[in-house]
Formats: structure tokens, C-alpha cells, sequence
């Protein structure tokens, strides 16, 4: 394992961590080699014990101070002049790790479709690796949203006693079916474009724009439709909601690439904390970390109730909910009340 470049942000590090050995994914596949594109913000202290490492959703990058701007930064929930924080772009994802448009070095080629079956616990197993890199005995919290907070759950229940807190927000421990078939859906989507099947970067970008449009119907609450997208005039056609869902639609594709999309929301459909664990309960139950599950009332896409499961089952755990009608992404909006909900929680006894 080599560190393949580095530069700096301002107070962050940008660096690509490579892992040279081959390894073994959960569906038997494999990965001859991958890279882990990620950042870090601050410095560790000489006992090593304030790391923070926070997870991206399923588009997100490792730039957590831009799209988590109102937690990370100086004077800020996580200061990066108190805490080391660490962000690292998932496997799978088009921005810097290794994704199907990566080369496969079996064959010099991109992977294209070829790209190997993902799930959670792989994702989570390359953060280990990285963590084994950088030389980090112990994390203080580790926290993710969404897709992040399945992989932060699945790399809680290995560590064990290697992390103190983790902090789940708006995720569950097993993938429900409602999930399922929303991603299914975006991925219908996908393939009716007719370049789908093609060996280039932009095949399925058509199909992308429509699977992205499904994909905020989820996202959101019929609340935010009906403050932000309500046509004030009486028309027939032209509808604001309709512009907004082609915009967002367009906006992804060209940041994003279908193939990575539909490598994630796979890797996300398998989340399942109990697969041979002796079911999702019992995996829960011997998580060591203290664990916070955050819900959102109006989350459509990862119930409430799913994080009250969480927290009902783990020995150390604890349920706060953020009362919020943006749905499912008021875990990257409601940036107050998050604030307050995990200064609270570290109030709270740690012993």
C-alpha cells in the first residue's frame, strides 16, 4: 500500500490512499487493486483520540466541508482545530476511488459493466483498510447519513470497541423493500436509455436525468412540493414541479456518471446488518459503540421507525428525531437542529 498523491485546501488534505492488494468482495468477486480518494482537516492528537470520520451519501464526495457546511469548520460542531476529520470519497463513487470507469488492471481496459458486485460491507472494509493506513488505533464518532450511515453501521459492528460513538442519520440496518423498489425504479430508468450497454462515460446520462427526477420524489416531502413547487396561476401544462425535477435531473447527470449510480443503489439495496449474523437484532446487539439514531419525521425513503429500531436494539443507544418538512435530505439541510441534537449527545454519560 503507497499513498499516491497529495495536496493541499486551504486547512485540508486531499490524498488518494491505494491499495495494491487484491480482495475478496462479499458477493465473491473481486478487486485486484482500488483507490480511496479522501480528505482530512486538522491534526491528531498525541494519544490519537479525536478522529472524527464522516461517511458521504450515496452522490456525495469527500468534500464533507462543502456539502456539510453548517457542521464542519472552525468554531463549528467538528473543528478541524480540535478534531482530526476524515472523509473518504465510498467505492463505487465517480469522484476519485474506484468506480467502473476505473481501469481494471487485468485487462487495461475500463471496467464498464463489468465492475464487480458491492455491497455495504465491502465499502465499509475498504475504510478499514484505510484506517489501517493511516495509522488511527481509535475513532471517537464515526457519522453518516443515508447510504453513509449503512456503511458507518456495518464499520461500527467491526470495530467494535476501536470506536467510541457512531452517529446514524436517517438509515437503517437492513434495507427495506419501499427502498428497494425506489432504486429498482431509478434503475428501470437507466436501462430505457438507449445508449445503456454502451462502453463510454455518458451511456445512460438520459436515463440518469429521469432516475435522479424518481429518486427526489423519495427525497423529499410532499410538504417541500407544496411550499417551494405550488404554481401560483391556474394553467393546464408547464407545471413548476415538473422544470424542478428535469433541472435536478440534469444538474446529477452531469456530475455524476449512471453506472457508479447504479453501482451504489445496488450496494445500498443489499444493506443488511444481520446477513449471517444471526439476523439484524442480534448484529445490533453487539455493536459496543455508544450509537445515536437520528430520524426524520417526514423521511419517506428511510422511516423514523427504522431508526428507532436501531437505537432499541443496540445496548448503547440512543434516538433523536429532527422535526423537518424537507423529508429525507433534512439530514443535509436541517443543519441547527442537528447541531443541537449531537451537542446534546455528548452531554449525555459516556460510560
Amino acid at each position: 500500500m503507497n499513498l499516491q498523491s497529495t495536496y493541499l485546501i486551504s486547512d485540508m488534505t486531499q490524498e488518494v490512499f491505494h491499495c495494491d492488494e487484491e480482495v475478496v468482495l462479499e458477493s465473491g468477486e473481486s478487486l485486484p487493486e482500488f483507490r480511496i480518494s479522501y480528505t482530512t482537516q486538522g491534526h491528531l492528537t498525541p494519544q490519537k483520540d479525536n478522529v472524527v470520520w464522516i461517511l458521504h451519501a450515496l452522490t456525495g464526495d469527500a468534500n464533507v466541508h462543502e456539502w456539510w457546511s453548517g457542521l464542519v469548520g472552525e468554531d463549528k460542531l467538528f473543528d478541524p482545530t480540535k478534531n482530526f476529520i476524515v472523509c473518504a470519497n465510498i467505492l463505487g463513487s465517480c469522484y476519485g476511488s474506484t468506480q467502473p470507469m476505473s481501469i481494471n488492471p487485468k485487462t487495461g481496459k475500463p471496467y464498464y459493466y463489468d465492475f464487480p458486485q458491492l455491497s455495504t460491507r465491502d465499502m465499509a472494509m475498504a475504510f478499514e483498510k484505510l484506517r489501517g493506513h493511516l495509522g488511527i488505533r481509535k475513532i471517537d464518532t464515526i457519522i453518516g447519513g443515508s447510504l453513509g450511515g449503512q456503511v458507518a453501521l456495518e464499520w461500527a459492528y467491526n470495530l467494535q470497541e476501536k470506536v467510541k460513538n457512531t452517529v446514524i442519520v436517517a438509515s437503517n440496518a437492513k434495507t427495506s423493500p419501499w427502498t428497494i423498489g425506489f432504486n429498482e425504479a431509478q434503475r428501470m430508468a437507466i436501462e430505457a436509455d438507449g445508449t445503456w450497454g454502451e462502453n463510454h462515460e455518458d451511456a445512460g446520462k438520459k436515463g440518469l436525468e429521469a432516475a435522479r427526477a424518481i429518486g427526489m420524489l423519495s427525497y423529499r416531502h410532499h410538504q417541500t412540493f407544496e411550499a417551494f413547487q405550488k404554481d401560483t396561476e391556474e394553467k393546464t401544462d408547464n407545471f413548476k414541479i415538473c422544470s424542478y425535477l428535469r433541472y435536478q435531473g440534469q444538474k446529477l447527470s452531469n456530475r455524476f456518471n449512471a453506472l457508479s449510480y447504479w453501482t451504489l443503489s445496488k450496494a445500498m439495496d443489499s444493506h443488511d446488518l444481520g446477513r449471517n449474523r444471526g439476523g439484524t437484532a442480534k448484529a445490533l446487539s453487539e455493536i459496543k459503540s455508544r450509537v445515536l439514531a437520528i430520524g426524520v419525521d417526514t423521511d419517506l425513503l428511510f422511516t423514523k421507525e427504522e431508526s428507532q429500531f436501531i437505537a432499541k436494539n443496540v445496548p448503547k443507544g440512543s434516538y433523536r428525531e429532527i422535526k423537518s418538512i424537507y423529508g429525507h435530505d433534512a439530514f443535509l439541510i436541517e443543519n441547527e437542529q442537528i447541531n443541537y441534537i449531537l451537542k446534546s449527545f455528548n452531554l449525555e454519560d459516556n460510560s
